[in-house]
Parts: C-alpha cells; structure tokens; sequence
C-alpha cells in the first residue's frame, strides 16, 4: 500500500497488474491496471485516463503526488 503522507490518498497496486486507489472516505476512487519497467510505472484508469509514476529512493511520485509505502503490522 502507497499513502501520501496525510493518509489522503491510499493506492494499492496489485500482484495481478490492478490498482484501487482511495481518496478520503471515497474506497475505489480510481481503479485499472498498472505495468512496470524498471522502476517506472505507466497506468491506465478503468476509464481510460493514463498517469505514470517512478519509484526512487522508496518513494513512489505519482504525477503530482509522493506516495511513501505504508508499513504492515
């Protein structure tokens, strides 16, 4: 799970090329797959709308977004 720092914003990437992304209270606020080369990540909405990302240093940047990888209990 990717979290902004204010818990605003949830994405979960799945192991089977999906994404869910939560917005607030809002669960599924934008789901669709998602592909990975190297540490780039291109994804493509339900919708059609497309967003890439990187991955450095542990950080996911999201468009606009810094996304840090949430710990599991």
């Amino acid at each position: 799970m990717w979290v902004t720092a204010d818990g605003h914003i949830r994405q979960e990437l799945l192991a089977d090329g999906r994404y869910d992304e939560a917005r607030g209270t809002r669960r599924s606020a934008y789901t669709g797959r998602y592909t990975v080369t190297g540490n780039h990540i291109d994804y493509v909405d339900d919708t059609g709308f497309t967003a890439t990302g990187d991955i450095r240093d542990g950080v996911l940047y999201h468009e606009h977004l810094v996304l840090h990888r949430e710990e599991r209990d």
